[in-house]
Formats: C-alpha cells, structure tokens, sequence
C-alpha cells in the first residue's frame, strides 16, 4: 500500500508542477460576474483573509511560470498535509463498543 500512495503523490506533484503553468489567465466565475455586473471596483483591496499565494503565483519570483508552478507544488502540499492530518485524527479515535450478544445457555 505505501507504493500507491507514495506513486499518487509524486504523480499529484508532477501534475502541479507541469500543469498548473498553463492554468487560465481569464478571471474565475466569480470575478466574471462581478466584471460583467459592473461591481468589481467594490471588492477591490479588501481581503477577508490575507492569502499567502495571491493569484496563484509565489511571491518574489520573477519568472511567472516558475511562481505558478511553485504556488502549485506548496498548494498540493498543503492540501495533502492537511488529508493526512485530518485522517490520522480520524483514525486514532476508538471505535465505539459494541456490547456483544452471547447465545443463553439452556441448562436444566
């Protein structure tokens, strides 16, 4: 089993890695809708929360592709992180007892 998931990691890595240069430039669906209903300007510069890889891309790197596919490696990562860890809490909880029904004996 632990060929699989170190195969399904490297593999979700290389996609991040290789694909995630080639992501779509054109704004998401929400984005969309506040462009074409004219209410864009309203949300720009309020962050509800402060993102550490705004628009995808790492910060400081200079060659957009490289800051794309970076951004997508941490983000794999993190993900990845954050399923084992939420798994491990799962998994280390006790099942819950079953009280065990034994078959009465008929003595006489």
């Amino acid at each position: 089993m632990r060929r699989e998931i170190w195969f399904l990691l490297i593999l979700a890595l290389a996609l991040a890695l290789f694909l995630s240069p080639f992501a779509s430039s054109f704004p998401d669906g929400l984005e969309r809708v506040a462009e074409d209903h004219g209410f864009i300007e309203q949300g720009e510069g309020q962050e509800v929360i402060h993102s550490p890889i705004p628009d995808y891309a790492l910060p400081g790197i200079a060659n957009e592709k490289v800051a794309t596919a970076l951004a997508g490696i941490i983000g794999t990562l993190l993900t990845l992180a954050a399923a084992y860890g939420i798994a491990c809490l799962l998994k280390s909880r006790p099942a819950p007892e079953k009280e065990i029904e034994r078959p009465q004996s008929s003595a006489k």
